[in-house]
């Protein structure tokens, strides 16, 4: 693999490559992309094929990651997020177990074959269903993750919406899984079309594709689903490779799993860099999901996405800030329209309070082992990055805002409309004025 932070950077660069599930900063990167270029990825499916697929070292399969000329620890990168079309043609998913015995510690990161004991095996697949996933050595069906409650899904030409299909239709697409997932020529995952669940037929649902992960490489290797604070937790401790302390794991990780919703075209994520480069990445792309990914899962799918990347000197946050279009902002933190500031004017008029405060929204994600301590990370980071006090932002967040839920266990939004001049003093004033028309 070419290493990206010695070649001579380029406007463009186009990503085929994948990780084996783990984000290693001493691996090589791709690139360089020059300060202001733009990355376009054909990206795998995550959860669930990857969660199938024991020789895969993480929850997903994400891209490379790229080096972003003139990125250094500490500054930030900006992603504007240019397009992302699903490529799919169907998925599967459901709410899944963990059976016992098949795994080391953590059926995500450390699959095993209890019967050869073999960590991490080589696999194959041999028909369809829950126990068509075979060790290549001893010929065990190997399954870290059942699917307790599932659907197959496929979608329209338009990629609109999706209909959950019956058994027979499921199974069909099962016997040539990788074509309808359309899995990447460089993807090594089971396609989880094999599985064909059925469980829910006739169900319909609306696309409204975005990326699970989409972030900067971590500061020490770590799986790439467990690049966060709520599934990070569960390397605390462990007994596998990839077992950490917990002070590691606040140091070294950039929060680039997320599953937001809002992280879709139109939107602007600005993300940590604690590694010389950056390491942009992605993966994980769903066809659509409602706050919070209640079943564990959604609808994972294979796409192609566009990203322009630009380096934000000095950024005062080692987690993401998102600027989310404004349509998906909760309706406490949009922007004022004319009509709603000039009352505000005449309101400060009457009663001598001076000119209005220019606000803009902004969205700062917090994650921990658990949803309350991921509000607390969300404040902190926010009275941080705006130099106020928690309760201030206790505050705005509650007249002028709203906490959101990206993911249970533990991945929340603390979105509110902050002062402009607060917003510039570190950077990212212009990013609102972009994203709101300001």
């Amino acid at each position: 693999m070419p290493d990206g932070s010695t070649a001579a950077p380029r406007r463009s660069v186009v990503v085929s490559e994948f990780t084996n599930s783990v984000l290693d900063p001493a691996a090589p990167m791709l690139g360089p992309v020059e300060n202001g270029g733009t990355i376009i990825a054909n990206t795998a499916p995550g959860c669930w094929g990857p969660m199938i697929t024991p020789r895969l070292r993480g929850g997903h399969e994400v891209t490379t990651p790229v080096f972003v000329n003139g990125a250094e620890p500490g500054d930030g990168i900006a992603i504007r997020i240019r397009d992302i079309t699903v490529t799919s043609i169907a998925t599967a998913s459901g709410h899944d177990s963990s059976p016992e015995g098949f795994c080391l510690g953590d059926p995500y990161v450390a699959a095993r074959c209890p019967v050869c004991d073999t960590v991490w095996p080589e696999t194959h697949v041999e028909g369809i269903g829950q126990d068509a996933v075979k060790c290549d050595r001893c010929g065990n069906a190997v399954k870290p993750f059942e699917i307790v409650h599932g659907y197959t899904v496929t979608f329209d030409d338009t990629r609109a919406v999706g209909l959950t299909l019956p058994r027979a239709a499921a199974e069909t697409i099962a016997h040539d899984a990788n074509h309808y997932a359309a899995l990447p020529d460089g993807s090594r995952q089971h396609s989880i079309l094999t599985f064909a669940p059925s469980d829910m037929p006739g169900t319909l649902v609306r696309m409204r594709p975005f990326l699970g992960q989409l972030g900067t490489c971590p500061s020490m290797a770590m799986p790439d689903s467990h690049n966060a604070g709520d599934f990070g937790a569960f390397l605390v401790g462990a007994p596998h490779a990839y077992g950490i302390t917990a002070e590691q794991l606040a140091q070294h990780k950039t929060d680039g799993h997320m599953d937001i919703d809002a992280v879709r075209p139109g939107a602007i994520l600005i993300c940590p860099v604690k590694v010389r480069g950056a390491g942009v990445y992605m993966g994980d792309m769903h066809a659509g999901q409602g706050d919070g990914e209640i079943a564990g899962h959604t609808m994972d799918v294979a796409g192609s996405v566009t990203l322009q990347v630009e380096v934000v000197k000095n950024y005062p946050l080692d987690g993401p800030v998102l600027f989310p279009l404004e349509e998906d902002l909760p309706p406490m933190a949009r922007p004022f329209t004319a009509a709603e500031r000039a009352k505000g004017a005449r309101l400060a008029e009457k009663w001598g309070v001076g000119a209005l405060e220019p606000m803009a929204p902004v969205s700062v994600i917090g994650t921990a082992a658990n949803l309350n301590d991921a509000i607390a990370n969300g404040l902190e980071r926010a009275a941080k990055l705006l130099g106020m006090t928690v309760p201030e932002v206790r505050n705005r967040a509650t007249v002028n805002g709203a906490i959101e839920i990206g993911r249970a266990p533990g991945v929340i939004q603390v979105t509110f409309l902050a002062p402009l001049s607060r917003l510039d003093a570190v950077g990212l004033g212009g990013y609102a004025r972009e994203q709101y028309g300001f």
